[in-house]
């Protein structure tokens, strides 16, 4: 049985943040995991690799991004939906 995409998140968050996965949820913020602005960059990489996906995210202004990056809830769910737009 493959991992569901909440999992699979969940995994690449808890490797940058150096836990276990079972100590990510997903009303974890990147602030409250510890991950600075290099891990982010590595997860999005991890992201992109692991779903086959491009992010739209800019690292320079996170904020200025289509990207929601607010908590793991959040990643999830872009996820989703860049992986929904890519199947139509």
């Amino acid at each position: 049985m493959s991992q569901s995409v909440k999992d699979r998140i969940i995994r690449i968050m808890a490797e940058q943040a150096v836990l276990e996965p079972g100590d990510v949820t997903p009303e974890h913020s990147l602030e409250d995991l510890g991950i600075d602005s290099i891990g982010l960059v590595e997860a999005i990489f991890s992201i992109e690799e692991e779903f086959d996906v491009e992010v739209p995210f800019n690292a320079n202004t996170p904020q200025d991004s289509s990207f929601d990056i607010s908590s793991v809830a959040a990643i999830i769910g872009a996820v989703e939906g860049l992986i929904a737009a890519r199947a139509a």
